[in-house]
């Protein structure tokens, strides 16, 4: 199976995963600063994906699987003893379901576009870091009350994609000062070496 990446993207939250889980990736960085978006092979993304952003995942029959929070559940679904997602048909299962569609929705879109493109204005994303802060009182509530993590004692796919989003939070001026559970949460998974590695390998700085 291949990932296509780009540094500093949602694509990390996968890549995360497939380590977690022991899964053996290939892996093709994408150029989404050039349209229409080539691979470092020279191919045209949009062939992959024409939708044009990534993550997209190959799978080895050769069919393409797009959209970041199926494709965390997919590879954990491979290693089910990994722990990284809840048995299918389970109430926890929904559980870390609904925690994915949250941020994907709720925290994924407001930080990206609103805060990715300062052609949009200041007032537009104003709205965005209010809403951002909105959002993430409820996850430093959850946090706080069922942590360390959004299932409660073990690392999950949805933590992978929340450290992703809110990894994003320095570089988009989202203050998270507020948020010490949140911030325990960061610094909790950010020490973990499937996420320094992935980190590393995507060409991201990862903390001393």
């Amino acid at each position: 199976m291949k990932l296509y990446y780009a540094t500093g993207t949602c694509s990390l939250s996968p890549h995360i995963v497939a380590l977690e889980a022991g899964i053996a990736l290939d892996f093709e960085k994408v150029n989404l600063a050039r349209t229409p978006h080539p691979t470092e092979t020279g191919a045209d993304y949009t062939a992959v994906n024409p939708n044009g952003y990534v993550p997209a995942l190959e799978l080895d029959n050769g069919s393409v699987l797009t959209e970041g929070a199926a494709i965390v559940q997919y590879l954990a679904d491979l290693k089910p003893e990994s722990g990284l997602v809840p048995a299918a048909g389970t109430a926890e299962r929904y559980r870390q379901q609904s925690w994915l569609n949250f941020i994907a929705t709720e925290l994924h879109k407001m930080y990206s576009p609103w805060l990715f493109h300062p052609e949009y204005g200041m007032q537009a994303q104003d709205v965005a870091r209010k809403k951002i802060a909105e959002r993430l009182v409820f996850v430093e509530t959850h946090l706080a009350k069922s942590g360390p993590f959004l299932m409660g004692e073990y690392f999950s796919a949805a933590d992978a994609y929340l450290f992703t989003i809110v990894g994003w939070s320095a570089f988009a001026k989202v203050d998270l000062s507020a948020f010490p559970h949140l911030r325990a949460f960061m610094d909790r998974v950010g020490a973990r070496p499937a996420v320094r590695e992935a980190m590393r390998a995507e060409g991201m700085k990862v903390a001393a």
